[in-house]
C-alpha cells in the first residue's frame, strides 16, 4: 500500500463514519500567542475544545502539516539519528467536539488498523491512563474496560501521567489519553523478548502510532482540573510511522514518503543510502526530514530569516546544509535541487508547495549561497583559534569560544568538535552548554509573562460579534476577563459579547478607544483600551488596569465600547492603500510578485513581498504614479462579505499562501479589473479618501523578500511639508541658486578638491614623520646572539588608518623591525604593535596578544594578527605608560 493510498483510506474511512474532511492548517500558527507553529494535528480546532467558536461539524478528520523543533515538543536533535523522530510530519486525526467518546474512538481505531489496514493483532498494544493522586484523577476504567474484550487484559499498559494525560499546555483541556503501539521486530525478536516490556522504552521497532485522546476536564492557572461542560475526542496518528508498519519497513526513511527525495540525495552526492547507522546515511536523513520542513514552512508565508519562526525555519535549513557539506561532500547549492520531487509528490494533498515551487526553490538557494559562504568564514576562524591554541600547547577550545561561532557565525557546536577531533583537541562542552544556557534564560527573561484564569461574567452563545465594520461605537456585555503580566506591568484583558475594536490581524494593528461601564443605566467608570488582539478566535480588548477595576467589571451590566476613530480612519487609509500598491507592484515588476507581510497602522505602512531583486528608483516612481492616479480617480469600495470561497477564487480574488480560509470570506474590490482580494481589515470608502501616498523607503528583509514602506493621508502630507522646508532652507543657505541641483553638486566637487589637497598634505607630513623616526630605531641584542632592531614612539597621524600605513611603511625599511607606536586621534588613544617572525617564533611573542596588555593602560582592548595588532582606548593620558610596557617587552 503506498503512502498515497494509506492517507487516502483515513480520510474516506472516517468520511464513511459521518466526519466532515477538512483541509490542514498552514505550519505557521496564526492568531494564537502560545504557539509559533502549529504542532499537533488540534491546534487548529483549539477554539472549539475552548468553547470558543462553533466547528463546522460536530465530527471532523483530516491531515494536518506539523513542526516541532523548539519548547515542550522538540525532536531536531533526534532528527536523522534514529528511525522515526521528523521536525515536519503528516498528523492524521479524527475529533468529536461534543459527540461520540471513548467508545466509538477506540472501536474505529481498531477497526481501520486492523480490518483496513490489516496491521497483525497480535504486533499491537494499548495503553490506558493508571489515575493520578496529585490531580485526584483516577484509573480510566472506562478505556480499559472497552479495550479489554479488544485486544485482552495482557496487551494492555497502564501509562502514568507523563505518558497518558495530554494537555495542549499549561493551561486549557485535558484529559486521559489511550496509545496504540506497533512491534515491528522479526519474529525472532519477538520471542525473545514480548513487545509488552518495550512499550515507551525508545524502542525503534516497537512505536506508538496513534494517540486517541479524551479531553474531559479543563487545567486552570493554579493547576487545579475541572470538568469540562462537552466531552471531546482528540486522535492523533503518525503518518510516517503509519507507513513504516503498514510498507514493512524498519524505519519512516525507508517508506515511499522519503525514498524519492533519498534517491536525489544519492545522485546528487554520488553516495548510496544504506539504511545504516553511517554518518553519510544520518545526512541524507536529515537532509530528506528538513527539506520538507522549510520547503512547506516557505510555502506557507514564512522565509528564514534571523528573529522568531524565521530563525527556526532558518536553523533547520543551516542544520541539513552543514550534513550534506561534511558527511556528503555537497560543497554546492544542493536543497534547492530537492524542491522539484517534494512539490510533485504532495500536489494533491498539500499544494501550495507546487504552486509556488520557482519561488521556494530561489529562497532556499540564495540561503544556501549565504551559509555555504558562512561556514567557510567559520571554518577560517576556527583555523586561527586552533592554531592560536596549538601554538599556546592547550589542547581544549573553550566553551565561550565554541559559543562565539555558534552565534556569530552559525557554526554548530557539533561541527566544531568534529573538526577539534581531527585537529588533536577537544572543545568545552560544559562552557558551551552554560553560555547557551545563559542565553535562553536571557531570552526568556525578555519575553517573560503569565496569565491568570479567566473569570466568566456571562454566557458566549457562539463567539464575539464584531461589528467594527458598520458602527465605530456599541452596547455590549462583558463575557469574562482576567489579568496578566508582562513588561508592562498589570493589563486586563476584558471580552465582549460584541465590539467595533478591530482586532489586529492581517497586518493591521489593533483599535485603541474607551470602554464605558454602566449598572443600572449609571456609569460606573471609564476604561483606557490600549490595544486589541485576537487569541484564536476571542477579540481581546487590553485594557489599563486602575484601582478596583474586578469590582467595576463584575458590577458593569453593560459597556458602551467606542473605539478611537481618527486612529482608525487613518489605518483605514494605509491599509487600502497596500491594496492598491499590491496590484500596481504586480503590473510594474510583474505577477511573481505575492504578499509576504505587512504592517498597517495610523502612522505608516509597510508591504513584504516576493521578488529578488532591488526595486529600482525607476520602478518605485512607476509604482507610486499607479497608485496615486488610482486614488485620484476615487474608486468606490466594493465590500461582499460571506462570499462562498469557491466564488471569491471565481472573481479573481488574490489571497494569501499561509492563510487558512473559512468556507465563507470578504471580498474587497477596488475596481474589478484593478484590486480583488480576500481581506478582513478596514477600508476607506473610496481611494479618494486616502489623498495622498509617498514611498519612504525600499530594501530587503530576507531571501527573495523586499520591503517598502510608505505614508498616507495626513502622513503623506507632513512628509511633503518637511521635504519642501528642506529644500527652501537649502536654497536660502546656498543663495537663492537657479537650479539647486547644480549648485550642491558644485560644493560637492570642491569639497572632494579640498579633500584630496587635505589627504596629500597629511601623506607628505606622515612621510616626514617616517624619516624622523628612521634616524630613532635602535638595535636590540639578547645575550650575544642575534637580536632585532625596535622602535617605540609616540607619534602624530590624523587618524587610524594612517597609524597603520606608517606600521608597515617601517617594516617595509627596516629588517627584523619590532615597533609599538601610540597616538592620540582627536582625544582617543591608539596603539600599533608590529612584530618580525624572529620574536614570534623564538621567543613566542603574538602582537596581538600584546597590544591586549597594553590596551590596559588606555582603558581599552584590541588584536589581530600574531605580527601585527592594533587597540584603542579612552584615557590618552596611559599612553606614556603604554609605551614604557612596550619598550620593555620588546626589549
Amino acid at each position: 500500500m503506498t503512502s498515497h493510498e494509506i492517507r487516502r483510506h483515513f480520510l474516506d474511512f472516517f468520511r464513511s463514519k459521518e466526519h466532515l474532511i477538512v483541509p490542514s492548517a498552514p505550519l505557521v500558527a496564526k492568531n494564537d500567542p502560545t504557539l509559533m507553529f502549529n504542532n499537533s494535528g488540534m491546534a487548529q480546532f483549539k477554539d472549539f475544545f475552548l468553547g470558543n467558536g462553533t466547528p463546522p461539524s460536530k465530527r471532523v478528520a483530516d491531515t494536518q502539516k506539523c513542526l516541532r523543533v523548539s519548547g515542550k515538543h522538540n525532536d531536531l536533535e533526534d532528527v536523522g539519528f534514529d528511525t522515526y523522530h521528523h521536525t515536519m510530519f503528516e498528523m492524521l486525526g479524527n475529533w468529536s467536539f461534543g459527540d461520540y467518546f471513548k467508545k466509538e474512538a477506540i472501536a474505529w481505531a481498531w477497526e481501520l488498523l486492523t480490518e483496513v489496514y490489516k496491521l497483525p493483532k497480535d504486533r499491537l498494544y494499548v495503553s490506558v491512563f493508571q489515575g493520578d493522586e496529585k490531580d485526584n484523577v483516577p484509573f480510566d476504567q472506562e478505556a480499559f474496560d472497552l479495550w479489554k474484550p479488544i485486544v485482552g487484559e495482557d496487551r494492555i499498559i497502564y501509562g502514568n501521567k507523563k505518558d497518558n494525560f495530554w494537555e495542549m499546555g499549561d493551561t486549557g483541556p485535558c484529559g486521559p489519553c489511550s496509545e496504540i503501539h506497533v512491534d515491528l521486530r522479526s519474529a525472532e525478536e519477538v520471542a525473545e523478548t514480548p513487545g509488552k516490556e518495550l512499550v515507551n522504552a525508545d524502542h525503534p521497532q516497537v512505536v506508538e502510532i496513534w494517540n486517541l485522546v479524551f479531553m474531559q476536564f479543563n487545567r486552570k492557572a493554579d493547576g487545579s482540573l475541572e470538568p469540562l461542560p462537552a466531552r471531546h475526542v482528540d486522535t492523533g496518528m503518525g503518518f510516517e510511522r503509519l507507513c513504516m508498519a503498514i510498507q514493512g519497513k524498519k524505519s519512516n526513511y525507508d517508506t515511499d514518503v522519503f525514498s524519492g527525495t533519498i534517491n536525489v540525495i544519492e545522485e546528487l552526492s554520488g553516495i548510496k543510502y544504506e539504511a545504516g547507522k553511517s554518518m553519510t546515511d544520518v545526512a541524507m536523513r536529515v537532509i530528506a526530514d528538513h527539506i520538507r520542513a522549510v520547503s512547506f514552512a516557505i510555502a506557507d508565508g514564512l522565509v528564514p530569516s534571523n528573529a522568531k519562526a524565521g530563525y527556526v525555519i532558518r536553523r533547520i535549513l543551516r542544520r541539513a546544509i552543514r550534513y550534506g557539506y561534511s558527511y556528503l561532500n555537497l560543497t554546492e547549492p544542493f536543497m534547492t535541487k530537492l524542491v522539484p520531487t517534494l512539490a510533485m509528490q504532495f500536489a494533491d494533498v498539500f499544494p501550495e508547495l507546487n504552486a509556488q515551487r520557482d519561488f521556494v526553490a530561489t529562497v532556499i538557494r540564495e540561503e544556501e549561497i549565504a551559509f555555504l559562504r558562512t561556514l567557510g568564514t567559520g571554518l577560517g576562524r576556527l583555523d586561527q583559534i586552533i592554531g592560536q591554541l596549538t601554538t599556546e600547547g592547550k589542547q581544549e577550545i573553550p566553551g565561550e569560544t565554541v559559543f562565539e561561532l555558534n552565534d556569530t557565525f552559525g557554526f554548530p557546536a557539533d561541527l566544531t568538535a568534529l573538526i577539534a577531533r581531527e585537529k588533536g583537541l577537544s572543545i568545552d562542552e560544559a562552557g558551551f552548554q552554560k553560555a547557551l544556557q545563559e542565553q535562553k534564560q536571557r531570552s526568556r527573561k525578555d519575553a517573560q509573562s503569565s496569565a491568570g484564569d479567566w473569570i466568566d461574567l456571562a454566557e458566549l452563545d457562539d463567539k464575539v460579534e464584531f461589528v467594527g465594520y458598520d458602527q465605530p461605537e456599541a452596547y455590549a456585555q462583558i463575557v469574562k476577563y482576567r489579568k496578566i503580566q508582562n513588561k508592562q506591568g498589570t493589563q486586563v484583558q476584558v471580552v465582549l459579547d460584541k465590539t467595533p475594536f478591530y482586532a489586529e490581524s492581517g497586518g493591521q494593528i489593533g483599535d485603541t478607544g474607551t470602554l464605558e461601564l454602566f449598572s443600572n443605566s449609571d456609569q460606573i467608570g471609564t476604561l483606557t483600551v490600549l490595544d486589541t488582539k485576537k487569541e484564536n478566535d476571542l477579540i481581546i480588548h487590553i485594557v489599563q488596569n486602575v484601582d478596583g477595576i474586578d469590582d467595576l467589571l463584575t458590577e458593569a451590566d453593560s459597556v458602551y465600547a467606542v473605539i478611537n476613530t481618527a486612529r482608525r480612519g487613518l489605518t483605514s487609509s494605509n491599509h487600502s492603500a497596500t491594496h492598491l500598491l499590491h496590484a500596481a507592484l504586480r503590473d510594474v515588476l510583474g505577477t511573481h510578485v505575492a504578499q509576504k507581510g505587512s504592517y498597517v497602522g495610523p502612522d505608516a505602512l509597510r508591504f513584504d513581498f516576493s521578488h529578488f531583486s532591488k526595486v529600482t528608483d525607476e520602478q518605485l516612481a512607476e509604482v507610486e504614479r499607479i497608485v496615486n492616479e488610482k486614488i485620484r480617480e476615487d474608486i468606490k469600495l466594493d465590500e461582499k462579505r460571506n462570499v462562498p470561497i469557491a466564488d471569491a477564487k471565481n472573481m479573481g480574488a488574490t489571497a494569501l499562501f499561509g492563510e487558512k480560509y473559512g468556507d465563507f470570506v470578504r471580498v474587497i474590490t477596488f475596481d474589478p479589473n484593478y484590486s480583488v482580494e480576500l481581506c478582513g481589515g478596514t477600508h476607506v470608502p473610496a481611494t479618494g479618501h486616502i489623498g495622498l501616498f509617498k514611498f519612504t523607503g525600499e530594501g530587503s528583509v530576507s531571501t527573495g523578500v523586499r520591503r517598502v514602506e510608505a505614508k498616507t493621508s495626513a502622513g503623506a502630507e507632513q512628509l511633503v511639508n518637511e521635504q519642501m522646508a528642506v529644500v527652501s532652507e537649502l536654497k536660502e543657505l546656498l543663495k537663492a541658486p537657479k537650479d539647486l541641483v547644480k549648485a550642491v553638486q558644485a560644493l560637492m566637487e570642491e569639497r572632494t578638491a579640498l579633500q584630496k589637497q587635505v589627504e596629500a598634505l597629511q601623506n607628505e607630513k606622515v612621510q616626514q614623520l617616517k624619516n624622523q623616526l628612521l634616524e630613532k630605531v635602535e638595535a636590540v641584542n639578547r645575550n650575544g646572539g642575534p637580536g632585532h632592531t625596535r622602535l617605540v614612539e609616540r607619534v602624530e597621524v590624523p587618524n587610524a588608518d594612517a597609524l597603520k600605513q606608517l606600521a608597515y611603511d617601517l617594516k617595509a625599511k627596516v629588517d627584523n623591525l619590532a615597533l609599538v607606536l601610540g597616538a592620540d586621534i582627536n582625544g582617543k588613544p591608539q596603539l600599533a604593535v608590529m612584530l618580525p617572525d624572529s620574536l614570534i617564533q623564538t621567543k613566542n611573542l603574538n602582537a596581538g596578544q600584546v597590544v591586549k596588555e597594553l590596551a590596559k593602560n588606555i582603558k581599552g582592548g584590541g588584536g589581530g594578527q600574531p605580527f601585527f595588532a592594533t587597540a584603542g582606548g579612552s584615557d590618552s593620558s596611559g599612553l606614556d605608560a603604554a609605551l614604557a610596557q612596550g619598550k620593555e617587552l620588546l626589549g
